[in-house]
Formats: structure tokens, sequence, C-alpha cells
């Protein structure tokens, strides 16, 4: 159906109910969409490496997929033992924790009662009120805690084994794709199946850069001023810090709490002005060099699809956002009726670049 010989009011009537059932559809099915788009983001990295199994090593593409995905499954285990290994010797400061967390307590009460003139017994009788209503919704927190990670181990096997079969069946995938539309626009959805895989191989990569230079100078930071764990914060702090905006702030608070347990108010200092300062460092140069010379997407779409992404799938929208931005820029730019929207969604070109492209047309006219 053409839309052009139709009235504005139309048109925009048209395009405001396919947004509100796309965002209807993405809502509803959002469990099996968030693990088949991570899913298919874990596809597109190891891709390579099952490709290098099958045609160097002469596996099935089967068992490529399988030993891809499985060592995989491996490192991400390595990481979490090297995680729980560090966590568990926090329970060793525990003692000293909570004496600290006391000693704490009793000073800033004492500040309270200087300051605002309310005696330390209703102090103690509101803390006694507000345990009280913990303990009663306790019961409910853990078993919403509990049901939370049940669904996160889930989740999780469920976007490994659709990472498989996406590996087994991806030149299934690719020719459906292509058989969807004319035989005209063949070479055209090719070169945009291509350009996704390259785009969002090279986005991954470029956030697996970053996570391990902010890890590593973190843990490095907090080494050479004597923070203990300072190999369990760094790493923390690189994990988390794959969050959009939030991620940061996560890390900033556990490592503001391990240190309290085990050092003096001028290591906590220098933990807070260490993470704050490797926050700017990274997200003023390590993301735009590193993560955005991979992506050429504006700043304030960026920040537009996270906040929207968090209205759909909550964190792993955030996660998803750029990624699933990118792969629109990429369609857009090819197809002739929406390039304006890949115009939008890019980056600003500069001037010199302008002037090249200007002198290139007149030189062909």
């Amino acid at each position: 159906m053409n839309l052009t010989k139709y009235p504005l009011y139309i048109k925009l009537s048209c395009i405001l109910v396919c947004l509100i059932s796309i965002g209807y559809l993405l809502v509803l099915g959002k469990d099996i969409l968030i693990s088949l788009a991570f899913a298919s983001l874990l596809a597109i990295l190891l891709n390579p490496v099952s490709l290098f199994l099958e045609n160097k090593l002469k596996m099935s593409r089967g068992g490529a997929a399988g030993v891809t995905v499985l060592g995989f499954l491996a490192l991400i285990a390595l990481v979490f033992y090297i995680l729980g290994a560090q966590i568990s010797g926090l329970a060793s400061d525990f003692p000293s924790f909570k004496k600290q967390l006391f000693s704490s307590i009793a000073e800033i009460q004492t500040w309270v009662s200087q300051t605002f003139h309310i005696n330390i017994r209703k102090q103690m009788d509101y803390i006694n009120s507000a345990e009280d209503t913990l303990l009663n919704s306790g019961s409910s927190f853990v078993g919403n805690t509990l049901i939370g990670i049940s669904s996160a181990l889930f989740s999780i096997i469920f976007v490994l084994l659709y990472t498989l079969f996406i590996l087994i069946y991806r030149s299934l995938i690719k020719r459906f794709l292509i058989g969807l539309f004319k035989e005209d626009n063949s070479d055209r959805v090719n070169d945009i199946i291509e350009q996704v895989q390259f785009i969002i191989r090279k986005y991954i990569s470029g956030l697996l850069i970053e996570m391990s230079i902010v890890a590593t100078v973190v843990c490095l930071a907090f080494w050479i001023m004597g923070i203990k764990y300072a190999f369990l914060l760094g790493l923390l702090t690189g994990l988390l810090n794959l969050v959009p905006y939030i991620g940061i702030a996560i890390a900033l608070i556990l490592s503001l709490l391990i240190t309290f347990a085990t050092a003096t108010g001028i290591k906590l200092f220098l933990v807070l002005i260490t993470i704050v300062c490797m926050h700017l460092i990274d997200a003023n140069v390590l993301l735009p060099v590193i993560v955005g010379s991979k992506v050429k997407i504006n700043a304030l779409i960026t920040i537009i699809g996270v906040v929207i992404g968090e209205m759909f799938w909550s964190i792993p929208g955030m996660f998803l956002s750029i990624p699933i931005i990118a792969v629109l820029k990429i369609i857009f730019d090819r197809v002739e009726s929406l390039k304006v929207w890949g115009i939008l969604l890019g980056e600003e070109e500069k001037p010199e670049k302008k002037l090249k492209k200007t002198k290139a047309r007149a030189e062909q006219a």
C-alpha cells in the first residue's frame, strides 16, 4: 500500500499504531526476545571461532558450535570462580566489619544527638522499629531473591542453547532472511547481514577491551594504594562498568563498603577518588575512542535508546539498546526511503568530510 497519496494525519496514525503494536509485542514477549537477542549477539561474536574449528580442524558444524559454546561457558565459569574465591575471603573480615559498623553507628548517633537534639534512646526506638519491619518483610525478600536467581540461571541456559542452534543453523537463517525479500534486493540484504555481523562483533570486542582496561587500571591503582581485595574490587568495577550509567555507581558503593570493613577513612577517600576519576576517563576517552569508533551513533540517540530500553526490558534493555540502534542504522543507511532516519541516528559529519563529498559530487557531475 502506497501511503504517499494519503493525508499526513493518516500516515501519522498508521505509524503510531505500528509503534504501539511493536512496543506491546516487545513487552509481551520480552522473556524470549531478550534471550534471543543476547544469543544472537553471542553467536555473532563466537562465529569466527566456530568457523576456525570447521575450516582448520575439519570439525562438523554441530561439533564446532558445541565446542565453541562450551569453551565460552568454561571462560565464564572461570571468571565467576575467581570472583567467588575472592568473595569468600571477605568472610574473614566480617567480625572487623561488624565492629567498625557498630563503632560508626555510635559516632553517628552521638552526632545526631548533639546536632538535632534527638536522644540516643529515641534513635534506638526508630532503629528497632525499622528492624522489625525489615524482619517482617524478610521472608518475601528472600523468596523474591531466590526466584530472581533461578530465573537468571534458566535465562543463561536458554541463551547458551539458542546460541548453539544459531551457530548450527546460521546458513539456514541467512537464506531465510534473504528469501524474505525480492531477488533484486538479495545483494543489498546480504550486504546488510554482513555489515551487522561486522559492526556487532567490533562493538562487543570494544566493550570487552574497555572492561579489561578499566579492571586493570583500578586493580593496579588499588594495589599501589594498599587497598585490600584490590583484584576483587577492580574486577567488579570492570564487570559492572558494562551496565550503562548505574553500573559504576553500584561498583562505587560496593568498593566503599568492602574498604570500610578493612581500612581507615583516608583509604575510603582514595577509593572514591579513584573510581570517580576512572569513570570520567572511561566516559570521555575510552568509550568514545574504543567503543564509539565501532558504532557511529550520536550521544543524544544513545541516551534516548538506553532510557527506552530500560522502559521495555529493564537492565537487559540497557545492554541491548545500543546494538539494536546500530543494526537499525545499518538498515536505514542502505534503504533509500529510510536514509533520513540513518542521518538522525548517526554522528554529525565534520566540515572537512562534507567538503570532500561536495567536491566528489561536483567532479562526478
